[in-house]
């Protein structure tokens, strides 16, 4: 591919995605203003903050959304990058003006506090995997708690859960304890709608095998699966023993069969299985099965 070309292609991939992250940011604000806002119930993080502010002094929420998240932008450019920061930017600034231009959109659910939860979590979670599949993020807690965790003895995800506790205790000032713990049920659902949109529906695996028949198990494996599999030749700490050590990756539709075709063939075999993101480059084909 030459130079030119290899920049124009660059360039409508980075148009493309500035589009999918402004997307997802509408979406979340038409969750947020359809859904969750005229319930009284919230969301976590930023965004959380900036609701309990416009209800508390009255100023836009778009406002105060874009206003409350610049520091964290900062933090993001600093620990993460300059393309981070701006994809960053583009999908809390497309928040903000969501919000605004849909303040008063009809609310298509009322007063059914399950429901609201449910569906507000699911919109503001598509909208924010949404942009976060695409390279940027449109609340800076999560951005926050990375840096405290370099400086404090906790991890990051403990440190998302505390920030967040805070925030929904401020909630409940405004929206009382029912509306808080609405908000943290919303916030739960949107945060797992969030791993669904970024990692895929179905997901893959990867089982790290050894066994005392490497070659009958990948032979196995390639006619009933129709996948492929690499060795990694290994040695054991104890016994300074050599082996090959399997590795395959394999869709979770395919798990249950992988597991019945090792226990066929060896049922001591040690088995390590570990969840994978995304896949990329390689031939992660799946050959005809006869």
């Amino acid at each position: 591919m030459s130079t030119i070309k290899k920049q124009k292609t660059n360039k409508l991939i980075m148009v493309s995605r500035a589009v999918l992250v402004i997307i997802g940011a509408f979406i979340t604000a038409y969750g947020l203003e359809a859904v969750l806002i005229p319930n009284n119930v919230s969301d976590g993080g930023v965004t959380g903050l900036s609701i309990v502010g416009s209800k508390l002094i009255g100023l836009p929420l778009g406002l105060l959304i874009a206003v409350l998240n610049i520091p964290f932008v900062f933090l993001g450019y600093k620990q993460i990058g300059r393309r981070f920061a701006i994809y960053s930017v583009i999908g809390i600034a497309s928040l903000a003006i969501g919000t605004s231009l849909m303040h008063r959109v009809p609310t298509i659910i009322q007063g059914d506090t399950l429901l609201v939860t449910v569906v507000g979590g699911i919109i503001i979670g598509f909208g924010m995997g949404l942009a976060l599949r695409n390279g940027g993020a449109l609340d800076g807690i999560d951005m926050l708690a990375v840096l405290l965790s370099r400086k404090l003895p906790f991890g990051t995800s403990d440190l998302i859960l505390f920030l967040n506790m805070f925030i929904f205790i401020v909630v409940s000032t405004v929206f009382g304890l029912q509306g808080a713990i609405l908000s943290a049920i919303a916030y739960f659902i949107a945060s797992k709608v969030i791993h669904i949109v970024e990692e895929g529906l179905s997901g893959s695996k990867t089982f790290k095998i050894i066994t005392n028949q490497p070659e009958l198990m990948v032979e196995t494996i390639r006619d009933r699966l129709g996948r492929g599999a690499t060795y990694t030749l290994a040695q054991g700490g104890y016994s300074n023993e050599k082996f090959k050590e399997i590795t395959c990756v394999i869709n979770r539709l395919e798990e249950s069969k992988m597991k019945e075709i090792i226990h066929e063939i060896d049922e001591n075999a040690f088995v390590a299985v570990y969840d994978v993101a995304e896949i990329k480059g390689g031939n992660f084909k799946k050959h005809d099965i006869h």
